[in-house]
């Protein structure tokens, strides 16, 4: 976390994760990858370090998908803030609490990235009122624990934040209108 403003970093370190979504995601053999992978099993490139044993050949080897692919640091996060840096890798009992904990913090970190982009939108009071209210909601002070991320993901939440941001969209296109008019003038 940024200790100034005590907001997640919404960005990958694979050095501080457990490979969460090399073992946690599944995917289908296509462009994107070379070959099917269920969910909860380890992908065959998966190092016993836990890193990616063709990560400077994915693209060549069929995986571009991989290289696409973020989890806006969810998943170091689950593993140093939840697991307290503990990993299903050691302790097998840990893979299926760490999956579930990993798809509920993805969630939180796709609405936080969402709830940041709304923020720069010119919010009317009300509505920065309850973008205020809606990412504390994202930001528990006690922080997140598996129990927490389950009952958020289960929970009225997510659903009301994806309305509130629907909500948003005339707010959007106001500002995507003065900012084609304001190039306008320049010309």
């Amino acid at each position: 976390m940024n200790a100034r403003s005590f907001e997640p970093e919404l960005r990958d370190d694979c050095s501080r994760c457990a490979a969460l979504c090399c073992v946690a995601l599944a995917f289908d053999k296509s462009d994107m990858f070379a070959m099917d992978k269920p969910s909860g099993a380890p992908c065959r490139f998966l190092g016993a370090s836990l890193g990616c044993t063709i990560h400077d050949r994915r693209e060549q080897r069929g995986f571009r998908g991989c290289m696409h692919y973020s989890c806006l640091g969810a998943g170091q996060r689950v593993t140093q803030e939840i697991f307290d840096g503990r990993s299903w890798k050691d302790d097998k009992s840990l893979l299926e609490p760490m999956m579930e904990a990993f798809r509920g913090m993805r969630l939180v970190h796709d609405l936080l990235l969402l709830m940041n982009e709304a923020a720069k939108l010119p919010l009317e009071p009300q509505e920065r009122r309850e973008h205020q209210r809606l990412c504390t909601e994202l930001r528990p002070a006690e922080g997140w624990t598996k129990v927490s991320l389950d009952e958020f993901e289960r929970g009225a939440r997510p659903s009301e934040i994806r309305r509130f941001l629907s909500s948003l969209k005339s707010t959007a296109a106001r500002q995507q209108e003065q900012a084609k008019q304001a190039t306008g003038r320049a010309r």
